[in-house]
């Protein structure tokens, strides 16, 4: 690849390579197939301490840094998306950003048990009118007293129904825009919040995903994250980190996707020998190979980064997300023409890892939002790393 993992981070790798053989395999397609949030997995990852990797020591993470949390990121999304979502939940949109941006009896509170998954956690951005658009959101939070009042709402975020916790976004001055929004961590047990499921997906089955509503939910003032005002900045640095996240996840899930092209193209025969043995199929996986490695590269450089401290490396960030999340699809589309029926059969991993990487391309900001960071970063239009 042009550079080593340290052993470190090998030995996190190699946990979790095992880890995913005896815990994920033998029950994924069940816990897909009956929309099964797998709880208990999420726990023993935390016991593992894969979710504390970015995380200091002091605060229950084991310091190893953003390129073991992408190697890590990488192993479990091989086999399956739903869990991968749990090292944005569990580290980078809740943990990591309490770190970045909360006060020290915050940190105290709330990280350690994010990272050994005993809270579970939420991110609190995306509304009906406010996806790429952040700044559209209409939820609000006033100031009353020694509290806030929060109302409105959130759709399309991952483990509404099960969360502990939330890192919620809100207007706390709406004629202020960028200015005005602010972060809270919520309690998402609290009075006058509900959560309802959102329409069925197409894949990440064992992942849930809701819609949350606030009614007058009173959230003490020492919630809230950081500054007030704040939030449209932390938002941003936040998805910094989320989409490194995404990035290593779709490499993962490309991975996945050539293994499986491979083992069926070594014993499948047609013709008296098997299809590997054909042009077209070798030629189909050499793509699929050099694509998936240079997204890795781009995705390890990015978190590279990030360890000798330029964490707000957006450009690079939004490289990696992009190229990565797209390369998948394609992957994605290769490994089914390979595979041809079988790959459409749920028999096969390639079905489920194939509806996996196509969400890729949507979460943690489309593949357009991307294009238009790194082009407007080309023409000197706005610099994405500042």
């Amino acid at each position: 690849m042009g550079f080593e993992i340290g052993d470190d981070v090998k030995a996190m790798q190699d946990m979790a390579r095992k880890f995913i053989q005896k815990e994920v395999l033998p029950r994924i397609s069940d816990d897909e197939k009956n929309h099964r949030f797998q709880r208990d997995i999420i726990e023993k990852m935390g016991k593992l301490g894969f979710f504390g990797c970015p995380i200091p020591e002091a605060y229950g993470g084991s310091g190893l840094g953003f390129l073991a949390h992408a190697v890590v990121t990488e192993e479990i999304s091989k086999v399956s998306g739903s869990i991968r979502a749990a090292f944005n939940m569990q580290t980078m949109g809740t943990a990591r950003e309490i770190f970045q941006f909360g006060d020290e009896a915050q940190k105290k509170k709330y990280i350690q048990k994010l990272v050994t998954a005993e809270s579970l956690g939420c991110i609190g951005i995306t509304e009906a009118n406010a996806g790429s658009d952040v700044a559209s959101l209409r939820t609000k939070a006033v100031k009353k007293g020694s509290k806030y009042i929060l109302s409105g709402s959130k759709t399309w975020i991952t483990y509404a129904q099960v969360a502990d916790i939330g890192v919620i976004y809100a207007y706390t001055d709406p004629s202020q825009r960028y200015k005005g929004m602010s972060a809270f961590v919520v309690d998402m047990h609290a009075k006058g919040v509900s959560v309802h499921p959102t329409a069925e997906k197409m894949g990440w089955l064992a992942c849930p995903t809701g819609e949350i509503f606030f009614d007058d939910v009173e959230v003490p003032e020492e919630n809230l994250l950081g500054e007030a005002g704040r939030g449209f900045e932390y938002v941003m640095h936040s998805l910094d980190n989320t989409r490194l996240t995404a990035a290593a996840g779709a490499v993962g899930a490309s991975q996945g996707l050539i293994d499986e092209a491979i083992k069926y193209a070594r014993d499948r025969e047609q013709f008296g020998r098997p299809i590997g043995k054909f042009q077209m199929i070798q030629e189909e996986l050499a793509r699929m190979v050099v694509e998936t490695e240079a997204a890795r590269l781009m995705t390890y450089r990015c978190a590279m980064q990030k360890d000798e401290g330029n964490i707000n490396n957006t450009l690079e960030t939004s490289m990696a997300k992009y190229y990565s999340c797209d390369v998948a699809s394609r992957v994605a589309d290769g490994a089914l023409r390979i595979l041809g029926a079988y790959g459409y059969s749920s028999e096969y991993p390639v079905e489920r890892l194939l509806r996996d990487a196509k969400l890729y391309q949507i979460l943690e900001g489309s593949a357009n939002i991307h294009k238009i960071i790194i082009a407007g970063d080309a023409l000197g239009y706005r610099k994405a790393n500042k």
